[in-house]
């Protein structure tokens, strides 16, 4: 999606993502994934020149989610020592730190793109729910060897003849 990183527009861009999340099933990086995503946009809305347009992108391959963030910045961020008593800066720093992995490339001469990963669970298949026999509630139709429902067909003799 594409986007003016404001304030207003993050906390709509962190929702959005949690919903892909759940749709996906992978309720478990919700908090990171927001996390990452929020600090990246920040990241634009600081510091991106000549403005703060943007493109998130969340993509999953397998067993492995990437979010993206593309701006038309061509700096690329540096992750800097950070004075435990500053309020800022961190920003970097904690992508990293709830990731698996994170980059930035530079995007030809029009910006960059600074992305980070997170492993994926593999969905677990719901095992299906098996009733004892007898006690299951028949859904299908039974049929005679001729084709016909039980109720069509003739009656057999119980004698042996």
């Amino acid at each position: 999606m594409e986007l003016q990183a404001l304030p207003s527009r993050i906390g709509q861009v962190r929702r959005i993502v949690s919903a892909q999340l759940r749709y996906w099933h992978l309720d478990p990086l919700i908090d990171r994934a927001a996390l990452g995503v929020t600090e990246l946009l920040t990241n634009v809305h600081q510091h991106a020149q000549p403005d703060k347009t943007c493109t998130v992108e969340i993509e999953l391959l397998l067993d492995r989610l990437t979010v993206s963030v593309h701006d038309h910045d061509p700096r690329l961020p540096e992750m800097r020592d950070v004075d435990p008593a500053s309020t800022g800066g961190r920003g970097l720093a904690m992508v990293a730190a709830v990731s698996e992995s994170w980059g930035v490339r530079p995007d030809g001469e029009s910006g960059k793109v600074v992305w980070f990963t997170l492993p994926a669970p593999t969905p677990a298949m719901p095992a299906p729910v098996l009733q004892p026999y007898g006690t299951a509630r028949e859904t299908t139709r039974r049929h005679t060897v001729d084709g016909r429902r039980p109720e069509h067909a003739p009656a057999r003799s119980a004698v042996a003849g």
